[in-house]
């Protein structure tokens, strides 16, 4: 034991004046490796405080576990080199150097991390939210240190890289509320009861499951059509994920109201007159 013990404290090298051995080595590496899961159960703690308690949205506790995760890593960081006898001002100068020599390589996940940072304290996107940005809608699950996890309507995970959404638009359907307005546009032909059409409409908006009595449905007069009088239906949903299946569903119901009413859908139409023939076209009955 003591040959073994003697052989841990032999110096390897020296950093900034202090000595390297096996002994502190292991220190410093049983030192990350207790910081990181000290870290994990942090977060797990806050989540499972505010989940008990119920004084946080999901957006505020997420957030508020993530910012307690990085403390404790930094704090674990700095005390394992401590262990490890470390000059602060030393390893800063490293750090300097380090970060010179990889700088323009780390830049987008530096961005990337501070973005998450600002993402996670000022709280524009949070776990839950139904955002797009770009091309990408679909709900947060997770906002990691370099990117944020969007799940599609269509099950997809899609990783967005934090800085695009602090610097690009970003629409986020979750705030101040969840609730969406959907819009459904129909036209019918010229000479249908205007009335009957809105009452129609609204009685189909009011059947729906789906739909919000608060604020109530609404239909508007939208314009005189080539071929047709355009109408529409607009209604609240609970949330814009069942947006397109609420539409869907009023489609339907339009469509077989207007057939039992006898409400025509006009096709596209031209009427062309001709009032001479060109020279040597005979005229037909």
């Amino acid at each position: 034991m003591r040959w073994l013990l003697e052989h841990l404290k032999t110096e390897l090298f020296k950093l900034s004046d202090a000595p390297v051995t096996p002994l502190s080595l292991l220190f410093f590496f049983a030192t990350v490796v207790g910081t990181l899961i000290i870290a994990a159960l942090v977060r797990r703690a806050i989540l499972a405080f505010f989940r008990r308690s119920g004084r946080a949205a999901e957006g505020l506790s997420y957030a508020l576990a993530r910012i307690g995760q990085y403390v404790t890593l930094a704090i674990g960081f700095f005390f394992a080199i401590d262990n490890v006898g470390l000059d602060y001002g030393a390893f800063a100068a490293i750090g300097a150097v380090i970060t010179v020599g990889v700088g323009f390589g780390m830049q987008n996940i530096a961005q990337n991390f501070i973005s998450g940072l600002i993402l996670l304290i000022e709280r524009p996107v949070q776990k839950g939210d139904y955002i797009m940005v770009g091309d990408t809608v679909g709900t947060v699950v997770a906002i990691e240190m370099r990117a944020t996890k969007v799940v599609s309507r269509d099950g997809v995970a899609i990783i967005v890289p934090n800085s695009e959404l602090i610097s690009t638009r970003v629409l986020n359907q979750s705030s101040p509320t969840s609730h969406k307005r959907a819009t459904v546009n129909v036209g019918v032909a010229y000479g249908s009861d205007v009335a009957d059409v809105k009452a129609t409409l609204l009685a189909v908006a009011s059947a729906h499951a789906e739909v919000l009595k608060d604020p109530v449905p609404a239909v508007f007069f939208l314009d005189f059509g080539d071929s047709a009088l355009v109408f529409e239906l607009a209604v609240w949903v609970e949330h814009p994920k069942v947006e397109p299946a609420v539409k869907s569903d009023l489609r339907f119901a339009i469509e077989h109201e207007f057939r039992k009413k006898n409400i025509q859908m006009p096709f596209p139409q031209r009427d062309v007159h001709v009032r001479t023939l060109p020279a040597g076209v005979p005229a037909r009955a």
